[in-house]
């Protein structure tokens, strides 16, 4: 199954099928080793499966340490559709009391509800750090990409930082970044392989003909 994964995105992209799998394999077992994500059962990391909004609740949390953030303090929320029991549970609490993701109407949480690439790596940006770009630079980064056009407007800022920082895989065939397009798991270990790789080898400044802008927190 995987390679048959493997060797889709390949052609997709235009990349020799033993370079593509290679690096794709590389990624996920970063990630896995490095406690991210999971394989199953059977070892099968389901690569074309979708993130929903738990499964990015409990990445943030491992990734980024948000228990330990102040705000992670805070008392539980109510949530309807989100009891103790739930397997995210906590998770989820922490993502919403640190501001990292937010709720809908009614204090509903839809965690079973599909993620967009823009809204993943726009959420998955903000708790990194959001570059403070200023509105020039912004519409430069998006201009390189055909499809910028459809990205959300609140993440305009925030796929920005994900771009310059390469956390997102764009199709290499086309140069498109498809933010409207369901996020799968191997779009987000693409992106969290690269956060790895960020903590040992830092991206040097952005925009060098200007002052670099801040990195503010996520929200």
């Amino acid at each position: 199954m995987l390679v048959s994964i493997f060797l889709a995105i390949a052609l997709a992209q235009g990349v020799p099928m033993a370079v593509q799998s290679q690096d794709i394999i590389d990624r996920i077992d970063r990630v896995v080793s490095a406690g991210l994500m999971n394989k199953d059962a059977s070892g099968n990391f389901n690569a074309e499966g979708l993130v929903s909004r738990a499964d990015l609740a409990m990445i943030l949390v491992k990734t980024f340490g948000l228990e330990r953030r102040k705000t992670a303090q805070k008392p539980d929320r109510e949530l309807p559709d989100v009891p103790k029991s739930y397997w995210a549970y906590s998770a989820i609490q922490t993502a919403l009391k640190t501001g990292t993701m937010s709720g809908y109407r009614d204090g509903m949480f839809f965690p079973n509800q599909r993620v967009t690439r823009a809204e993943a790596l726009a959420i998955f940006a903000q708790a990194y750090g959001v570059f403070q770009f200023p509105e020039p630079s912004i519409s430069e980064i998006l201009a390189k990409y055909p499809d910028a056009g459809d990205i959300p407007s609140w993440a305009r800022k925030s796929m920005a930082t994900a771009l310059y920082e390469g956390f997102v895989n764009v199709d290499l065939a086309t140069n498109k970044i498809n933010p409207l397009k369901p996020m799968t798991r191997w779009d987000m270990a693409y992106a969290l392989s690269k956060y790895l790789e960020r903590q040992v080898r830092p991206t040097s400044l952005p925009v060098p003909a200007e002052q670099p802008p801040d990195r503010g927190v996520g929200r």
